[in-house]
């Protein structure tokens, strides 16, 4: 064959086979594309426009009205601060310990659950022979109380109980119906954008091994046990273990330079600190400094700030659920601040609800609690707040709280689901409190008991009529300290607020007593906020202003005077002293 000829079949062949490959090749693609379906995928979560939620099976588990738990105390060692009897312990109030300048006493402790009988085999403690925690007392004013509150702390080599490691044991001494709180949290349960705590009626039964008393088991009564608000908790309702979380104590948001400080700074005094905001979480303030400074500057739109710092949904939920619920006690106080490590946004958390619908019982036992003019209910309560302040001025939120109040006060909270549930927490807690040792200490007697108990959905009822009145009212203020100016006496205060802008005029009283009836100046319907009068001979007195809007409704100032256990809403005491200066007379709540 022609050598031209071979090299004609070659290259054909060559040629050829390239096809073939070339055809498989594309044949295979085609079958790779004809399996592959194209899906339609959710846009990646942004973690700073996450809503809060619970996870609802932590409340599904059924268990006791009531939980038995056993508690052997014992004296334990120097270096854990254990080496105490349980009488040196129970002894002090959280403020002695202030003054004594040490930590809280500590007891170690052997606890065991279990029923009426004993501890039960298979649950929590019930073959430990030595101490697998320890004890101390909590609480603040509550621990002046004969009946102290106990937080326990397991150990973390002996386990948790309901996936806890700190048990707080609350007794209430000062609550009267003794189910405040679990009432509260309960309700709270099912709520969007409000995580809340776990909490038991716990029936705690103490023997004391460190004195020389009874070594048999003595009947403390009923407490309630409140999740502790911790890393262990967080992680537990789904939330970020590893950040930012502080427990807030008479905090305003204001920035507070010289106090909210980052730790690496020189000048940082943890003590003043904590007395705050104690920190729970991560110890890197930059984040809260950054907010703070941030909610500080009037310059700054608030709804610039909600969108960047804030979840408008979480704090109108938790706003609306204390308003309806009269827990007065959370202005400045029983909440705590979180944060994702890794977000910018900033949550209330819920915390301490025992002041829940306790208006009723404050007029029975003492009708002269709530003085005149107060100011305490609705969302003028929250007005001292720079946070909440600077919220309610928004209209946009103002309109977002209106319709959560009304969602909330017609669902989880309408007076009768709050009086069903009240009714039954109460027929669990009678029993204990109708005999030793809760009997002894109960401060009212039973036909007083069941009027509160009957009262409380009128007065979830109350509390949506105050806040209705709150929004066409003017905003309580502050008034400043008098000061002599040439001669004579400069009376000032701070302006009131009015939601729809009504004008406000000033009533100001000058008088010799806290009852106004040995007036020295007496003037109405001010536009300024100030009045100049002639200087004052050494001695007390007292100052009063009321803000009125053109519709006539009236608001105190913040300042009050206690005459006996009177609260006098919108009142100022002060001194002149012998050299003419002024001295502002200070009332201290504790």
């Amino acid at each position: 064959m022609d050598n031209k000829w071979i090299k004609f079949l070659l290259v054909f062949g060559l040629m050829a086979l390239a096809f073939v490959f070339l055809a498989i090749s594309s044949s295979g693609n085609k079958t790779k594309q004809s399996t592959t379906k194209k899906v339609k995928k959710e846009k990646v979560a942004n973690i700073n426009d996450q809503h809060l939620s619970d996870k609802e099976s932590l409340y599904t588990r059924k268990r006791p009205d009531v939980i038995t738990m056993y508690l052997t105390v014992r004296r334990g060692n120097t270096a854990e601060n254990t080496n105490h009897s349980w009488r040196e312990l129970n002894q002090y109030s959280a403020y002695d310990y202030e003054k004594m300048g040490v930590k809280r006493y500590q007891v170690a402790g052997l606890l065991q659950v279990g029923n009426e009988k004993g501890p039960v085999a298979g649950e929590f403690g019930f073959d430990e022979e030595v101490p697998n925690a320890t004890v101390q007392i909590r609480g603040q004013s509550s621990s002046r109380s004969k009946q102290k509150s106990y937080k326990i702390k397991l150990k973390k080599s002996k386990g948790t109980w309901e996936g806890q490691r700190t048990i707080n044991l609350n007794k209430h001494p000062y609550e009267a119906l003794r189910f405040r709180n679990r009432l509260a949290f309960k309700l709270m349960e099912g709520i969007p954008q409000i995580v809340g705590l776990r909490t038991q009626f716990v029936h705690l039964y103490v023997k004391d091994e460190t004195g020389n008393g009874s070594k048999n088991f003595e009947d403390y009564g009923l407490y309630t046990q409140v999740e502790q608000l911790n890393k262990t908790a967080l992680e537990a309702h789904g939330l970020d273990r590893s950040g930012h979380l502080y427990k807030v104590n008479n905090f305003e948001f204001y920035r507070e330079a010289n106090i909210i400080r980052k730790e690496n700074d020189p000048r940082f005094d943890k003590k003043k600190f904590e007395s705050r905001l104690e920190v729970k979480g991560d110890h890197d303030h930059t984040k809260l400094i950054d907010m703070l400074e941030k909610l500080n500057d009037k310059s700054i739109k608030i709804e610039h700030l909600l969108e960047k710092y804030f979840d408008a949904e979480n704090l109108q939920y938790w706003l609306a659920f204390q308003i309806l619920m009269g827990n007065t006690d959370s202005q400045n106080r029983n909440m705590f601040l979180y944060s994702p490590l890794h977000g910018k946004r900033w949550y209330i958390l819920p915390w301490d609800l025992d002041d829940s619908l306790r208006k009723g019982e404050r007029v029975l036992r003492r009708s002269d609690a709530l003085g005149v003019n107060t100011w305490q209910y609705g969302v003028s309560n929250y007005w001292g707040n720079v946070l909440f302040q600077r919220l309610l001025k928004s209209e946009r939120f103002r309109t977002g709280l209106e319709k959560i109040v009304e969602k909330l006060y017609k669902n989880q909270l309408s007076p009768k689901n709050i009086g069903d549930l009240s009714k039954n927490y109460a027929e669990i807690v009678k029993p204990y409190l109708s005999r030793m040792p809760d009997m002894e200490r109960m401060p009212i007697k039973e036909e007083q008991y069941n009027k509160i108990l009957n009262a409380l959905p009128r007065e979830v009822e109350k509390n949506y009529q105050a806040y209705k009145k709150s929004l066409q009212t003017p905003q309580p203020f502050y008034i400043d300290q008098p000061k002599n100016d040439n001669g004579k006496l400069v009376l000032k205060w701070m302006p009131s607020y009015d939601f729809n802008h009504r004008k406000i005029t000033y009533h100001v009283e000058l008088a010799k007593d806290p009852n106004f009836k040995d007036k020295i100046l007496d003037k109405k319907g001010l536009t300024k906020t100030s009045v100049t009068t002639d200087h004052l001979p050494k001695g007390q007195y007292f100052m009063r202003v009321i803000a009125t809007n053109s519709d006539g409704k009236s608001q105190a100032a913040f300042d009050q005077y206690r005459v006996g256990t009177t609260s006098l809403f919108g009142v100022l005491s002060f001194y002149v002293t012998e050299d003419g200066k002024i001295k502002v007379d200070v009332y201290e709540s504790k």
